[in-house]
């Protein structure tokens, strides 16, 4: 009989540092602190507290999920690193979830979910449509295009600006944002995945160090 599926979530791509644990369906530890920064120090202790809750180990694991952003380009690359480390070290895979898709999951119809991107920009994707849609940056003047009569459900960042300019409802994500990304991960985990990667959707604003930075496999 195969195991059931305990699968490690984390996420670090905003000022916050979150992990969750799912078992077959359930979530059954979950832990959000609010953080700017060291997030690099306290990933895995975060990890391991989790773990602890629960009462399993590393080994127990099945897979492990990890938030590939959009957001901060610092915390995505932390927690992008220790979930493929973790994975190669586990020998399990590990899979990558948007922030924009953990928004939005369980909710039904059309979503638009946003992200703060700084500098009067914010990261939207739109889901529920015929068309499948990237995500993209942009203001509050160029919005995705939205179907007409879509009445669509805004999720995020300036969720009440965008309700406004398209005639939408504003809703808060169904679940925190760990969970959903171990709950995206589980739907699928019996599929052949990339190994993750960071969604960067701008370019970095500092300037570039004069040796260049290790880059990370596809």
């Amino acid at each position: 009989m195969p195991r059931k599926p305990l699968i490690l979530a984390f996420d670090t791509s905003a000022a916050h540092c979150a992990a969750a644990l799912l078992s077959g369906d359930r979530i059954i530890a979950s832990i959000i602190e609010p953080m700017a920064k060291g997030q690099g120090e306290r990933l895995l202790g975060l990890c391991g507290d989790v773990l602890a809750q629960a009462n399993v180990a590393y080994d127990d694991l099945t897979a492990i999920a990890v938030g590939i952003g959009p957001g901060n380009f610092t915390g995505i690359r932390i927690s992008v690193s220790a979930a493929r480390g973790l994975a190669l070290g586990l020998g399990i895979p590990a899979i990558g979830v948007s922030q924009l898709e953990a928004l939005a999951y369980g909710t039904d119809g059309v979503v638009i979910a946003s992200v703060d991107a700084r500098q009067d920009k914010m990261f939207v994707q739109v889901f529920g449509t015929l068309d499948d849609r990237a995500p993209e940056m942009c203001s509050a003047d160029d919005l995705p295009t939205i179907p007409s009569r879509a009445d669509p459900i805004c999720i995020g960042f300036q969720a009440d600006m965008i309700a406004a300019l398209c005639n939408g409802t504003v809703s808060a994500p169904r679940m925190p944002l760990a969970d959903a990304i171990a709950h995206i991960a589980a739907g699928r985990a019996s599929h052949d995945n990339p190994r993750p990667a960071p969604l960067y959707l701008r370019p970095a604003d500092a300037a570039p160090a004069r040796d260049a930075p290790p880059t990370i496999l596809p």
